[in-house]
C-alpha cells in the first residue's frame, strides 16, 4: 500500500537501527543520503542515555552520518526539560558521559526526585536502596525510558526498565516515563507534524513501533539491533512493515512516495 501524498516526516531510531555501538548497519549511511533527497522532514529520536547529545552527535558524525546536532531528539533532553519545569533536585542513575546534558540541574541537598537512565555501574544495592528510601519519602520517580533490554557488542543486555519496575514495586510509586514509547515524547519530536503524516523506523517493536503506531503513525520494524525472531507478532496492530534493515525501510518509503505521485 503506497503512502498518501500527505507524508511529511520520518522519525528514525539510532542505536540498533542506524548503528550498533561503532558499527553501521548495512548501507545505512547511503540510505540516509537517499532519504535526504526527498522533501521529508527527518528527526532522529533516541532513548540512548549513555552519553550526552553532543557526544552522540560527534560519534555519529565520525561514523560517516550526515546529521545535524539539532536533528537529534533524545530522552535525556526530554528528562532535562521535565527537571527544569518542575524544579526538581534529582538523584541521578546516569553515566558520567550523559550528565553533561544536566549541567545546572545537580544538587546534593533536599533531593526530591530519582532519575533513571542506563547506568550499569550505578545499579547496585546501596544506590537502589537509597533511591527506594527517597521514593518512600515522596520523591518523584522519573524513567528516562524503561526499555527491557538493548543490544550491546556481546549480546542483549538488561536495560533500565527492570530496575524501574523494581523500584516501582518496592515503593508503590509509578514512574513518569519521558522517552519512547511515551506519547509526549513522540509529539515533541514531530514538532507540529500530525502523527498521520509521519512514519517511525526502529528496532524496538514496543517502544519504537508500538509507541508510534498508538499515535497514528506507521511503523517500520527493522531486523537489526535488539530485534528478535517473531517480534513483529508481539504487538497489535502489527508493524506497518517488517524489513531487514534501515536501508530497506528507506527504499520502501521512497518507492511508495513515487507510487503515490
Amino acid at each position: 500500500m503506497a503512502f498518501r501524498s500527505n507524508l511529511k516526516s520520518v522519525l528514525i531510531d539510532l542505536s540498533g537501527t542506524l548503528h550498533i555501538e561503532n558499527e553501521v548497519t548495512p548501507n545505512a549511511i547511503e540510505a540516509l543520503n537517499r532519504l535526504r533527497s526527498t522533501n521529508l522532514k527527518i528527526k532522529f529520536v533516541t532513548n540512548t542515555t549513555k552519553e550526552s547529545r553532543r557526544i552522540l552527535h560527534e560519534r555519529l558524525t565520525k561514523l560517516g552520518f550526515d546529521i545535524k546536532q539539532d536533528e537529534i531528539f533524545t530522552s535525556l533532553w526530554a528528562a532535562r526539560d521535565l527537571v527544569k519545569k518542575e524544579s526538581l533536585r534529582p538523584m541521578y542513575f546516569l553515566d558520567d558521559a550523559a550528565m553533561e546534558d544536566f549541567e545546572g540541574f545537580k544538587s546534593e541537598d533536599n533531593i526530591n526526585a530519582v532519575v533513571i537512565g542506563l547506568a550499569p555501574d550505578k545499579f547496585n544495592w546501596n544506590n537502589l536502596t537509597k533511591a527506594f528510601r527517597l521514593l518512600l519519602n515522596g520523591a518523584k520517580l522519573i524513567a528516562i525510558h524503561a526499555a527491557r533490554y538493548y543490544k550491546s557488542p556481546d549480546g542483549l543486555s538488561l536495560g533500565p526498565g527492570p530496575f524501574v519496575k523494581a523500584l516501582e514495586y518496592a515503593s508503590g510509586t509509578e514512574a513518569s516515563i519521558v522517552g519512547k514509547p511515551a506519547s509526549n515524547f513522540f509529539c515533541a519530536a514531530l514538532d507540529k507534524v500530525k502523527p498521520t503524516e509521519a512514519v517511525m523506523i526502529g528496532d524496538d517493536v514496543r517502544d519504537d513501533v508500538g509507541g508510534a503506531q498508538a499515535l497514528g503513525m506507521k511503523g517500520y520494524l527493522v531486523k537489526t539491533g535488539k530485534y528478535r525472531d517473531n517480534d513483529e507478532n508481539k504487538i497489535d496492530p502489527a508493524p506497518y512493515k517488517t524489513v531487514n534493515n534501515f536501508s530497506e525501510a528507506v527504499d520502501d518509503i521512497i518507492s511508495s512516495l513515487n507510487d503515490s505521485s
